[in-house]
């Protein structure tokens, strides 16, 4: 459980970074945020579907 949620937190702060730099016009912080959030965004999502939430033993 620990794993997805920190999968999430690098998630939002993906997001919050890549509005960040398209504010800033900072085309490749925007690409590198992107990269974070879809990575770590499927990461999450997927242990969330393999494991479930709460996971189970």
């Amino acid at each position: 459980m620990g794993l997805v949620v920190i999968f999430a937190l690098v998630t939002i702060l993906g997001i919050f970074g890549f509005i960040r730099s398209l504010k800033e016009k900072n085309l490749l912080g925007a690409f590198f945020a992107f990269g974070t959030f879809a990575v770590f965004g499927w990461f999450a999502v997927m242990t969330i579907i393999h494991h479930g939430f709460p996971t189970t033993h």
